[in-house]
């Protein structure tokens, strides 16, 4: 069972990814997790700031964890793309990344962790897609490309209310990955 340090960065990063940070407050927090009031002062004596870096960081993670246990860069990049299509649908569109809410309107310091779990997932993309037989360079610009339209189509699927934006890009960067592993298969 999640402690309740855990409960409300996780709370925190789900309400993110709906709200956005600035929409995000403590009283929010608290009512999601289902956590007493002192908890913030306890487990989080940076207040707003710090339980928002912590949620950030979590959110990277979960990210990273779902690349990394990827059997393929293929296999990953279709489960990234069906878990994201899954989450807006289930949320009307309202759930987009947390890691991009807080980059386009935080402060310097989140961007920062924003822009460090844009460049893990992207070298964990590239480990990936080393492994699958591309060459490193290919393999960088690839996964810079695959985080790039991967993220910008759950930016235009939630302001279409539609999936379709994320369709196009999986199709499309599924296409361009398999192009350049070779054999061309999983």
């Amino acid at each position: 069972m999640a402690t309740t340090r855990e409960r409300m960065i996780a709370s925190t990063a789900l309400l993110i990814r709906e709200r956005g940070a600035r929409a995000t407050s403590i009283d929010d927090v608290l009512a999601h997790s289902a956590a007493p009031r002192g908890s913030v002062y306890h487990h989080f004596p940076g207040g707003r700031d710090q339980i928002l870096r912590e949620a950030t960081d979590y959110a990277a993670g979960f990210v990273a964890a779902g690349i990394e246990g990827a059997a393929s860069s293929v296999e990953l990049l279709d489960g990234l793309i069906g878990s994201y299509r899954e989450q807006l649908l289930a949320t009307d569109f309202r759930a987009g990344c947390p890691v991009v809410a807080v980059t386009v309107e935080a402060d310097s310091g989140l961007q920062e962790r924003a822009a460090s779990a844009f460049a893990r997932w992207s070298e964990l993309i590239a480990e990936k897609l080393t492994g699958d037989g591309v060459d490193a360079g290919t393999a960088d610009e690839l996964a810079t490309f695959v985080v790039a339209a991967f993220e910008g189509a759950i930016v235009l699927a939630r302001a279409r209310h539609d999936t379709e934006p994320l369709d196009i890009v999986h199709r499309r960067l599924r296409e361009a990955l398999l192009a350049e592993i070779p054999g061309g298969s999983t």
